[in-house]
């Protein structure tokens, strides 16, 4: 690549899109915006588009979020800091008021960069990447730029190859020999749709790699290169609100649209199940899932300064514990445990999820209305179980699904797709069972 290729390859910004309500993950977005939700223990969701933008030197980035914005304003606040050795910036873009009175609301993905174009195209960069901000994927951007370059395509989508069961909620998307995209489907339910979009031999021929036995469709992940002026033009001409179902298809009939062909870990993180067993691959699959122990390409998360871990008696089998926790179960097993989290004696806990605390709350508070500890007590039973931050779980509690329910509701504790989920905040009281 020639060296004037080489500088431009930079002249990138992110846009992270951070704004969804997230009612599929309720109710974990019942006190959390998705995208600020707590992920493997030290992470939050946003730190992982922001991670790789970072990590591929793209040091402009545009946060657009909507739906409880503090906490995830304060995490990036608190996160990422840049200096005059170490510039950049994250602006943090939210509904507003214009000075006629009008007060903004953003209807979709298109329509939230749109309404925020005024400020996004104030950069003076040549390329626009569009993420999500509840996606986990390890991707580097300065190759998807590249090619992007190379096929001087007005926009480029990262695409992956999928299954049938995956392919229904997905965009589908057929190409040429050049990779250029010349069919769009959004979330295809009809056989006869699907089938228009099965991926023949020849496409993984041409890319010497044999035909797979279950990859059949090709799938929009949601990340897409902009050349500027495509994009300007493309939100002023279609006013319509959202990307897939929108704009994307639209594109696709104006201009060179190209597929950047991506066949590494990718998640969307739509449900509790799949946020559930994104976080456990983490212990289970860790040459599979998102990769985290990479020092060349870090996952940034806040610096908590907490002391390493306190671990007394307990049997621990593949398991994360956080910094600052306090364990003296009896038991941990394929268990991810967020920080400050303290577990007394006696306890049993398997296949569960423990967001962790902001904060330690201490002993000698009784002034505070909360419990005096952030804590599982002793002697519970804790199994397939997701316990977001804040929580107080009394002595010889279970949680276990006896029922095997896979979905209820009550004022604190939940069931998604057969997983417990207690609610941040909640006060479970002791010799409670369910």
């Amino acid at each position: 690549m020639s060296v004037d290729k080489t500088n431009r390859q930079m002249n990138i910004a992110s846009i992270i899109l951070a704004g969804g309500k997230g009612t599929r993950l309720y109710p974990l977005t019942l006190s959390h915006s998705k995208p600020a939700i707590r992920y493997g223990g030290k992470y939050r969701l946003i730190d992982i588009p922001i991670s790789n933008s970072l990590n591929s030197n793209i040091r402009q980035i545009y946060v657009i979020g909507q739906y409880l914005t503090a906490e995830l304003q304060h995490h990036i606040a608190q996160t990422y800091q840049f200096d005059y050795f170490s510039p950049g910036s994250i602006d943090f873009l939210t509904p507003g008021e214009y000075p006629d009175g009008q007060k903004v609301w953003f209807e979709g993905t298109a329509d939230a960069i749109r309404k925020n174009l005024h400020t996004i195209l104030k950069s003076p960069v040549d390329y626009f990447l569009i993420l999500s901000g509840d996606q986990l994927y390890n991707i580097n951007f300065r190759k998807m730029l590249e090619f992007t370059i190379e096929k001087d395509a007005d926009l480029t989508i990262a695409t992956i190859p999928v299954k049938e069961a995956e392919s229904k909620r997905l965009g589908l998307l057929k190409t040429d020999e050049e990779f250029l995209i010349n069919d769009f489907y959004e979330k295809p339910q009809e056989s006869h749709i699907l089938s228009r979009f099965r991926i023949p031999p020849s496409f993984y021929k041409k890319m010497g790699k044999p035909f797979p036995s279950e990859h059949h469709y090709l799938a929009s992940m949601g990340i897409y290169i902009f050349k500027r002026e495509t994009l300007k033009n493309l939100l002023e001409e279609d006013l319509r609100e959202d990307f897939g179902k929108h704009l994307i298809p639209t594109q696709i009939t104006k201009g060179k649209t190209a597929s950047f062909l991506y066949e590494g870990y990718w998640e969307d993180i739509g449900t509790v199940e799949s946020f559930y067993h994104a976080n456990l691959s983490l212990i289970d699959e860790p040459n599979r899932g998102l990769q985290v122990y990479d020092e060349e390409n870090p996952i940034f998360g806040n610096m908590l300064c907490l002391p390493g871990p306190k671990i007394f008696n307990a049997n621990i089998a593949h398991s994360i514990i956080s910094e600052g926790s306090i364990i003296n179960a009896k038991e941990i097993s394929r268990c991810i445990i967020g920080p400050r989290t303290s577990i007394k004696q006696g306890t049993t806990m398997r296949n569960s999820i423990v967001m962790g605390n902001n904060f330690y709350i201490s002993p000698s508070d009784h002034t505070h209305s909360l419990p005096h500890h952030f804590e599982i007590g002793e002697n519970c039973l804790i199994e397939k179980t997701i316990i977001d931050e804040h929580v107080f779980i009394g002595n010889g509690v279970t949680l276990t699904n006896k029922k095997k329910l896979a979905h209820y509701d009550s004022e604190k504790l939940y069931v998604r797709d057969g997983i417990i989920v207690i609610t941040a905040g909640a006060s479970i009281p002791d010799g409670f069972s369910f």
